[in-house]
């Protein structure tokens, strides 16, 4: 049997094509990975896009501070933006919401967690470890 000599040329397109497409591939798969821990009502229920108004959450050893105090009714985006050293995450129970939660976001990162609000009184903590315990406590009122 003979052998077919491929030229050295469709050899390097070859390679390009594919990895070209691999790089595609983990690019994409980056992105799809990123803000993560998006939720809209209920634990699960996954979003694609954050929407709604946008809460900013600051989380440091061992508190919470939320960019506003007055809630109404609908969809927010809750942005919680980790300013301390060590892991935190965002997590959200009331009703209809229930363990709502971002990531774990390392220090110096943020994540998000989109949910609808419905009248009625909202935890709002971190649910690593007892981080809640220590601090990391919030109760919204939504109404």
């Amino acid at each position: 049997m003979s052998q077919m000599a491929i030229p050295a040329r469709t050899t390097r397109t070859a390679l390009r094509t594919t990895a070209g497409a691999f790089c595609a591939a983990l690019v994409l798969a980056a992105c799809s990975s990123g803000g993560g821990g998006q939720a809209s009502g209920s634990a699960g229920s996954g979003t694609t896009q954050a929407s709604g108004t946008r809460v900013t959450v600051t989380e440091s050893e061992f508190m919470l501070k939320l960019s506003r105090t007055s809630f109404t009714p609908g969809t927010y985006t809750f942005v919680a933006d980790n300013h301390g050293t060590i892991t935190h995450a965002l997590s959200i129970d009331g009703p209809g919401v229930e363990d709502a939660r971002t990531k774990d976001i390392p220090a110096g990162h943020s994540a998000t967690v989109t949910v609808t609000l419905k009248k009625g009184t909202y935890d709002v903590y971190c649910p690593v470890d007892s981080h809640k315990q220590m601090g990391m406590d919030e109760h919204i009122k939504v109404g």
